[in-house]
């Protein structure tokens, strides 16, 4: 079934974006890590992890070296839930990252 824009039905829901680097820690283990359990925890059906080549932020320059070992590039951890789930698990994601990195939520209609 389409609307009269031609589209399909959309579910109104929101984006969570995270971007830490990629060897934060949290209570002694990998941030990325934790986050993940968390998500799986609050019974979001998934989430994704994107390694990025470069950025800059407050925390200072980091990009890939000549032959692509850099030690702490920047990782993107990107998840969509309903809104109400998004609020359960946000007050822990912002304890977890805290200062040291950002975090980021966009309206999202899912298909």
């Amino acid at each position: 079934m389409v609307d009269e824009t031609g589209l399909p039905p959309s579910k109104s829901m929101l984006k969570l974006t995270i971007i830490v680097r990629a060897r934060d820690s949290f209570e002694g283990k990998p941030l990325v890590d934790v986050l993940l359990s968390l998500y799986k925890r609050a019974g979001i059906s998934g989430a994704t992890v994107t390694h990025a080549a470069r950025g800059y932020g407050v925390r200072g320059v980091a990009r890939a070296d000549v032959l692509g070992l850099s030690v702490n590039l920047p990782t993107i951890i990107e998840t969509v839930a309903d809104k109400e789930t998004i609020g359960k698990v946000l007050p822990e994601v912002q304890r977890m990252i805290w200062s040291n990195g950002l975090i980021a939520t966009e309206d999202v209609n899912v298909y």
